[in-house]
């Protein structure tokens, strides 16, 4: 499968997984010196290999004639100036974007939150597309693989393209969560420590791999 087929596979799933709905929401992948994006206006549920643009790092179209990449593609380039990533999911999940609409950030009240890096920064809102959205994105998520967009949605980076998608269901999961017991009462956050304590336990035991 080539790398465009296997993006528009990934936005299709997004879709199926609830985490936008239309054409909300944009994905992209590094392959070699290029970077692959959905394209503009791409409902995600319906998207093909024919969807997915190719730009070079500045963001140049390699193919003049091919469909404008997603108005985000500022903000997709940014990630990969900023780390080792090799794939980006942004997404309008509902969970998420509930969250993002309320809180400066995600605590942690579960410890897999500790997967993407600790307490889920709230980028400030800004007009999509803009290079004042893609600064705070890239602020928010220094340090972590996952980020809200105040009122707009979530990001998640990864070291693949299933690895992104993986760590945008777990926010979305979070973000369910927190509002579940939030609706029930305080929300019981851990300590420092106790994360501290996670984190030891996990390396210890290989968390999260297979045995």
């Amino acid at each position: 499968m080539s790398g465009r087929e296997q993006l528009a596979a990934a936005a299709r799933r997004v879709a199926a997984e609830g985490l936008v709905v239309g054409t909300g929401g944009n994905l992209s992948v590094r392959e070699g010196a290029d970077v692959l994006v959905t394209a503009s206006g791409v409902d995600l549920s319906r998207c093909t290999a024919d969807d997915v643009v190719a730009v070079a790092p500045d963001g140049t179209p390699r193919d003049p004639e091919a469909a404008a990449p997603t108005s985000e593609l500022p903000l997709h380039l940014g990630v990969y100036a900023d780390t080792d990533a090799l794939a980006v999911v942004h997404v309008h999940a509902p969970w998420s974007t509930a969250i993002a609409c309320v809180l400066d950030e995600l605590p942690v009240a579960h410890y897999q939150q500790l997967l993407l890096g600790g307490p889920i920064r709230v980028a400030p809102y800004a007009t999509f597309g803009t290079p004042e959205l893609a600064a705070g994105v890239r602020s928010a998520l220094e340090g972590r693989s996952a980020a809200l967009m105040a009122n707009h949605g979530a990001v998640a980076h990864g070291s693949s393209l299933e690895q992104a998608l993986e760590r945008a269901l777990l926010l979305e999961w979070l973000s369910a969560l927190h509002h579940r017991a939030s609706a029930l009462g305080p929300v019981r956050t851990l300590t420092e420590e106790q994360q501290h304590e996670v984190v030891l336990a996990a390396l210890a035991r290989h968390y999260g791999s297979p045995a």
